[in-house]
């Protein structure tokens, strides 16, 4: 299993902070962002990580982190051109993940819980993805899960009359087929290309499973999220 860590887009609800480098270099608790998930897959035992970065940010994201030894991991780079979404991100990958399962998180989800149980129930289901949903104030800022006696139902993105305030969170556990998905995605009225759309073919394919994160959940791609990540985080000994 390797691990990717969706790192790009140019951070515009933290400006002016982003004017000079990216947000996941953005200090949240002693280390800057980018060490969170890191650490989270180190600690689940994955060594083998790409970091997909945006071009404006690759050299200061290198400069950080360089090959990954000073962590005990291996760090490969790959350069989003575009702002095209969290699966054209993803798509990326592709040859980096060579035909077996991956994990994603996204750079800006800081959270609390480790990822084990999650990852080996995962191992476990042979095939599929698996998402983690956790319970938030403001629903209509995330994609968000519809749940009916215990299954997904429906997925959304960004509802703007949400049916739940189930939240998808930035961690995805998915099997190889995911790039087959994305090639044959449509680029959304945002004119990305929806990680939404790659869970709901996978909940169409009955092939879907998800979690709930017990402990807190940042997704600090805000000033004030970004306040409480670090709020939060304070407490943790990531171990780096």
């Amino acid at each position: 299993m390797k691990g990717i860590i969706l790192a790009g887009g140019i951070g515009s609800r933290l400006q002016p902070l982003t004017h000079v480098t990216t947000k996941h270099l953005l200090p949240v608790g002693p280390y800057p962002m980018i060490y969170h998930p890191l650490y989270k897959l180190r600690q689940i035992g994955i060594r083998s990580i790409m970091i997909v970065t945006s071009r404006w940010n690759a050299g200061d994201m290198i400069r950080v982190l360089g090959s990954g030894s000073e962590m005990g991991v291996s760090i490969t780079y790959r350069v989003q051109e575009e702002a095209g979404g969290i699966a054209q991100a993803l798509a990326l990958a592709e040859d980096f993940v060579n035909g077996g399962p991956v994990v994603v998180l996204l750079g800006d989800n800081i959270f609390y819980d480790h990822l084990g149980p999650f990852t080996e129930a995962f191992r476990q289901q042979k095939e599929g993805a698996k998402i983690l949903l956790k319970q938030v104030s403001e629903p209509e800022r995330y994609g968000i899960a519809e749940l009916e006696n215990g299954q997904i139902v429906s997925l959304a993105e960004k509802p703007s009359n949400p049916r739940s305030n189930y939240a998808v969170t930035g961690i995805y556990m998915y099997d190889s087929s995911v790039f087959d998905i994305i090639r044959k995605q449509k680029p959304s009225k945002r004119g990305e290309l929806e990680i939404t759309d790659v869970n709901r073919e996978y909940l169409r394919r009955q092939s879907l499973t998800f979690d709930f994160l017990p402990n807190w959940w940042v997704d600090a791609g805000t000033h004030q999220s970004l306040l409480e990540a670090n709020r939060l985080a304070s407490t943790m000994d990531l171990q780096i």
